[in-house]
C-alpha cells in the first residue's frame, strides 16, 4: 500500500469519525454509559453471580474466598429438590413449590378482580371522589412493615387481638383462634393480605383506560337495548383485555419473587412457606449459599416458563384480535 493510498484511507476514515452521524452515535454510547454500567453492576453481574455460586460449595466460612469455592456441579440443584420443605409431603403440606404456584396465581387474580372493582367504582361521578381515590391508594403507599404489623395487631391468637377481642363480644367464638398459625388458614389471610395491598396499582392502571374509552360505545349499545351487565361483559373486558393481560404478567412476576409479605406475617410457617423464603433460610439460616441460590435459580426457571407459555398462548391470541 503506497503512500497515497494510506492518506486516502484515512482522510476517509478521520471523515467519517468527525462527520455528524458518528458524533451523534459516540454521543449516545456516552450517555447511556453510566446507566449501562449500574444495569450491569446492580442487576446482570449478581444474575450471573448467582448462576456461578449454584454449581459451587459455599458455606459460611467460604465468604472471604468465595471465588475459591469447590465445584459441586447439580449437587445443590438435587439438595433442593430432595428437600422436605421444597417438595409436597401431605395434602395439607404442598412444599414451597407448589405454595409458590397456588399463591402467585390466586393472589394475582384476587389483586387484579378488587383492582377492576375499585377502578369500576372511581369511574363514576360523585361526591368525595378525590377522598376516596386516596383511601384506595392507602395500601400500596404505605410501608410494608406498617401494614404488616397492623394485620398481626388485628389477627394477633391472644383475646387482646382486634378480631378475637370482636369476635368474642360478639360470642361468635368462646376461646382466641390464632388465624396466622392453622395451615390453610394462614395461607388464604396472606392471599387476602397480598390483594388488599396491590389492588391500588391494578386500580390505577385500569382505571387510565376507563377514562380512554370512547364512551360513544355505551351510547350505541344503550340505543340497542343493552344493559349494565352486557355493556360490561361486551365493551368494558374487550377494551381492557390488553391492560389486563399486562397487568397479570407483572403481578405475577412481583407475586412470585415476594419476600417480605409473607415473612412478616407468618416468617413462612404454617403452610407459606413459598421458594423466596426457603431461598432465604437455605442462605442465612442454613448459610448454605450454594443451595440458596439453586434455589433462586430453580425459583427464576419456573417464572421464565411461565413467562414464555403466557406470552405463546394469551399475549398471541390478544395480539391476532
Amino acid at each position: 500500500m503506497n503512500n497515497s493510498t494510506m492518506t486516502s484511507f484515512k482522510r476517509h476514515w478521520m471523515g467519517r469519525w468527525n462527520s455528524l452521524p458518528s458524533q451523534e452515535a459516540r454521543l449516545a454510547w456516552l450517555l447511556i454509559l453510566p446507566t449501562g454500567l449500574i444495569v450491569f453492576g446492580l442487576v446482570l453481574f449478581p444474575v450471573i453471580f448467582s448462576v456461578w455460586i449454584s454449581f459451587r460449595d459455599v458455606g459460611l466460612t467460604d465468604l472471604n474466598n468465595v471465588f475459591q469455592a469447590r465445584f459441586v456441579g447439580l449437587v445443590n440443584y438435587v439438595k433442593v429438590f430432595n428437600d422436605f420443605a421444597f417438595k409436597p409431603q401431605t395434602w395439607r403440606n404442598w412444599g414451597a413449590a407448589l405454595t409458590s404456584i397456588f399463591y402467585s396465581f390466586t393472589s394475582t387474580i384476587l389483586t387484579i378482580v378488587i383492582g377492576l372493582i375499585a377502578s369500576l367504582l372511581l369511574n363514576q361521578p360523585f361526591r368525595g371522589h378525590g377522598l376516596a381515590r386516596a383511601l384506595f391508594l392507602f395500601p400500596y403507599i404505605a410501608p410494608v412493615v406498617s401494614v404488616a404489623f397492623v394485620w398481626r395487631w388485628i389477627l394477633d391468637p391472644t383475646p387482646s387481638g382486634v378480631l378475637n377481642d370482636l369476635l368474642m363480644r360478639t360470642d361468635l367464638i368462646q376461646l382466641p383462634k390464632a388465624y396466622l398459625a392453622a395451615p390453610g388458614l394462614a395461607l388464604l389471610l396472606v392471599i387476602v393480605f397480598q390483594g388488599w395491598r396491590y389492588f391500588p396499582f391494578a386500580m390505577l392502571m385500569i382505571l387510565a383506560r376507563l377514562q380512554a374509552i370512547d364512551n360513544t360505545l355505551y351510547e350505541a349499545a344503550e340505543v340497542d337495548g343493552a344493559n349494565s351487565w352486557q355493556k360490561f361483559l361486551y365493551i368494558t373486558i374487550p377494551e381492557l383485555r390488553y391492560v389486563l393481560g399486562a397487568l397479570f404478567l407483572l403481578r405475577l412476576m412481583w407475586t412470585f419473587n415476594k419476600f417480605d409479605d409473607i415473612y412478616l406475617l407468618t416468617g413462612g410457617g404454617f403452610g407459606t412457606k413459598v421458594l423466596p423464603v426457603l431461598t432465604y433460610e437455605f442462605s442465612f439460616r442454613l448459610h448454605d449459599f450454594g443451595r440458596g441460590s439453586a434455589s433462586a435459580m430453580i425459583l427464576l426457571i419456573i417464572l421464565v416458563v411461565f413467562i414464555l407459555i403466557y406470552s405463546r398462548t394469551v399475549m398471541r391470541d390478544s395480539e391476532e384480535n
